[in-house]
């Protein structure tokens, strides 16, 4: 049998979390890039966003796509949604590019308490993922800091008078607030501050996620491979469902995950648009009566 074709049909309800899909700040970013590039040549500095299916279309309007901004062939350079540091702003400048700022505004706010922590006094502490594009930006302009996102992570900090803690924008609440809590009780005579910089798309998803995967039998969470958010909603899912599956579209879904009775829920993250979600539904409905 073709992993894509049932011999018979099955009866499933599908039900979608009360909140998933793009986040304002991801819609916000596509649709500058889609404005500016009707105007002039255009190059995004990285990912717009983590999704193949989004960067594919803005690819087919036009846009380019580089990683160096000495790699840059056009004047205009526009930063992700999901910001950059003043270093990476400054080289852009010193191209002498045009720049375009992409930026979520709760990522903007994410950088100003970094700062402002700084210059309390306090140690810079991040949770959230080494090497993500939102952490790089939120920490390259430090002279030091630290990115934690375990416990065996807190266990290797050294230690600080103060510690001034944010957290990666698509981080899970609760696992943000774990770790703080454990990062008290590990440094004791420290002064910990924490600016709750979890933004409220990302708590909506978490906590809607967190409901769909206790009243379904199989959940498919939709988005890209690379893409933060849409992991940690697999990764809240799999707490409270024995089948989760994390797939980019329509042709990732298989009929062997499905059988007759089954309660499917269908979530998707914050980069992820309407008509791919719908896409991924009318798959399955395809399987069904």
């Amino acid at each position: 049998m073709n992993n894509n074709t049932l011999q018979y049909k099955v009866n499933v309800t599908i039900i979608r979390a009360d909140h998933m899909g793009m986040c304002f700040g991801v819609r916000d970013a596509i649709a500058l890039a889609k404005r500016v590039v009707k105007q002039r040549p255009l190059t995004v500095l990285g990912e717009l966003v983590h999704n193949a299916s989004v960067l594919g279309d803005l690819k087919q309007r036009g846009v380019r796509f580089e990683d160096n901004p000495q790699e840059v062939e056009t004047k205009t350079v526009m930063v992700t949604a999901h910001g950059a540091s003043e270093r990476t702003r400054d080289e852009v400048r010193g191209e002498t590019l045009q720049l375009e700022d992409a930026t979520c505004p709760l990522v903007h706010f994410a950088h100003n308490k970094v700062r402002q922590l700084v210059c309390s006094g306090y140690h810079p502490v991040i949770i959230g993922r080494h090497g993500h594009v939102e952490v790089r930006g939120l920490t390259e302009d430090l002279e030091e800091y630290d990115v934690v996102l375990t416990t065996e992570d807190i266990d290797r900090l050294a230690f600080h008078c103060r510690l001034g803690v944010v957290a990666q924008t698509t981080q899970p609440i609760n696992r943000v607030l774990k770790l703080v809590e454990y990062l008290k009780q590990k440094f004791p005579d420290s002064g910990v501050k924490f600016v709750d910089t979890v933004c409220q798309p990302t708590k909506q998803r978490q906590d809607a996620a967190e409901a769909l995967a206790l009243n379904s039998d199989v959940v498919l969470v939709i988005g890209g491979k690379n893409s933060n958010n849409t992991g940690e909603l697999a990764r809240t899912c799999r707490k409270f469902c024995c089948r989760v599956h994390h797939v980019q579209g329509p042709e990732d879904v298989s009929t062997e995950w499905i059988k007759d009775g089954d309660i499917l829920g269908i979530t998707a993250g914050t980069s992820t648009p309407d008509e791919l979600i719908n896409s991924v539904e009318s798959k399955v409905r395809s399987f069904c009566h």
